[in-house]
């Protein structure tokens, strides 16, 4: 699967990579809550938010936008966990029918943080779950 950057996206994940050494797998500019999305590498999420989160604060200061932070990985189902992170996800399903759609099994007391003010974390999960495994929804069990 090829995922094509925008310019803006392209010159976003650049200095997010020299800010935080770590590697952008994906970068997604989400005018509409002000905010850049960043899929990092497995395994570089520590190294993506910096002591205290000194490097997320620094990319937020120079770029004027909030970011979001999604750490990649190697299953649809992990991915999928990863992406509505912080929220507990016991399990995630992939239903292969005609509509590839994904199941997570969200704490309920966590649900609030999985699909974010105004529904923006999930809708950054879904977007980028269509983009790297043609995940077509994402629902909440």
């Amino acid at each position: 699967m090829r995922i094509t950057l925008t310019d803006e996206a392209r010159q976003l994940a650049a200095l997010f990579e020299t800010e935080t050494e770590a590697i952008v797998r994906d970068c997604i500019v989400d005018d509409e809550h002000d905010r850049v999305i960043f899929l990092v590498k497995t395994g570089q999420m520590g190294k993506a938010i910096g002591k205290g989160g000194e490097h997320v604060r620094r990319v937020e200061e120079r770029i004027g936008k909030s970011v979001k932070l999604v750490e990649d990985a190697p299953t649809p189902e992990d991915f999928v966990a990863n992406a509505l992170a912080p929220a507990a996800v016991y399990n995630v399903t992939i239903s292969e029918n005609d509509d590839r759609l994904a199941y997570a099994e969200v704490a309920r007391e966590d649900h609030g943080a999985a699909i974010g003010t105004e529904g923006k974390n999930i809708e950054a999960a879904r977007m980028l779950a269509d983009r790297h495994h043609d995940i077509e929804d994402i629902q909440l069990t």
